[in-house]
């Protein structure tokens, strides 16, 4: 039991991702996001689809950075319904 926990943790812990989208050249942003939600996926994110209104949320500003992210926090509850929902957070870099 103790080597089944331990494999599902590091499971947890292996999955989490983060996919960043920013302009050639430019340095990652690490402050605070202008916008963050979390979004709904189902499947094991198979099914679901999200566009966030990068005009409306930068209120006619550039967006400088983007981002998808699958926390800890994501993937335990997906862990705990077995895939069937699993959450991704979004986030949004405003000039």
């Amino acid at each position: 039991m103790k080597r089944f926990g331990l494999i599902l943790s590091f499971l947890i812990l292996a999955s989490c991702s983060t996919v960043t989208i920013s302009p050639p050249g430019s340095d990652k942003i690490s402050t605070a996001p202008n916008y963050q939600k979390s979004e709904h996926f189902f499947l094991w994110g198979v099914i679901g689809e999200t566009r966030v209104n990068t005009e409306s949320v930068c209120s006619g500003e550039q967006p400088v950075q983007m981002q998808s992210q699958s926390t800890f926090g994501n993937e335990f509850i997906s862990l705990l319904t077995l895939g069937l929902y699993t959450p991704h957070t979004v986030k949004v870099w405003c000039k």
